[in-house]
């Protein structure tokens, strides 16, 4: 069986909780250490799906593995080929796809709500859950929305918080993540937060009742993983 393919651009943001959802579906996944210097396959024949994860970078940087993953997801959304997106992953294929992505008003970190946009081909993906709930964001750049998307997500200070577009789902927020990676981000990047405000969470903040905010953060990753490998090929 073809293997999900998982691109990862930074040691701490790996595919968190998307890892254990699909080995506890025997779905075979591999993860491409960009970081590291691993090989960015010049096509996606061999793949069963494609995951592009986070990281600090912009997509506007004039980094060569960025060209070559723009054009990555180009030929597997060309192709039909189901297509996930987490934060600076998602903005690759806004990018990708004819959209632009720039800086946000404000930067949004921390545990913050979204809101359902339900209407058009997007309201399958949202079957399941309420029409606002937390999850957690770091970032601070966003997309615009390529031609032909649906957006199904938005957010008090980021109008756009996740779209659709065929088998294609990009999420601006961070819906992989474990109690270990919230932990290690919150100090890994703790000067982003020495000024907290109405966007931006403390440390302290965002590690409050953490196991339960996991919890029902991974109840939102069932249903939006649920839906993407249901697209996956057979």
């Amino acid at each position: 069986m073809k293997p999900v393919l998982i691109f990862q651009h930074v040691a701490c943001e790996g595919p968190g909780y998307l890892g254990t959802y699909l080995s506890a579906r025997d779905i075979p996944y591999r993860i491409i250490r960009v970081d590291q210097g691993d090989r960015i396959p010049e096509g996606a024949q061999h793949a069963l799906g494609l995951v592009f994860m986070g990281g600090p970078m912009s997509v506007n940087d004039p980094l060569e593995w960025i060209e070559r993953e723009l054009c990555l997801i180009q030929e597997a959304h060309h192709q039909l080929l189901p297509v996930l997106g987490h934060c600076v992953g998602a903005q690759l294929v806004s990018k990708a796809l004819g959209g632009e992505v720039r800086v946000n008003p404000v930067s949004e970190i921390g545990w913050l709500p979204v809101e359902r946009k339900d209407h058009g081909a997007g309201r399958p993906w949202l079957t399941g859950l309420p029409e606002r709930f937390d999850v957690f964001h770091w970032h601070r750049e966003t997309f615009s929305l390529p031609e032909g998307a649906e957006p199904i997500l938005k957010s008090p200070f980021c109008e756009n918080q996740a779209f659709v577009m065929g088998n294609t789902l990009a999420l601006q927020c961070h819906v992989e993540m474990t109690s270990e990676m919230v932990q290690d981000w919150a100090w890994r990047y703790r000067d982003q937060t020495a000024q907290p405000s109405a966007s931006v969470q403390s440390a302290e903040a965002m590690t409050w009742q953490l196991s339960e905010r996991i919890a029902n953060l991974q109840k939102v990753a069932d249903i939006l993983y649920g839906q993407w490998i249901a697209r996956l090929p057979d």
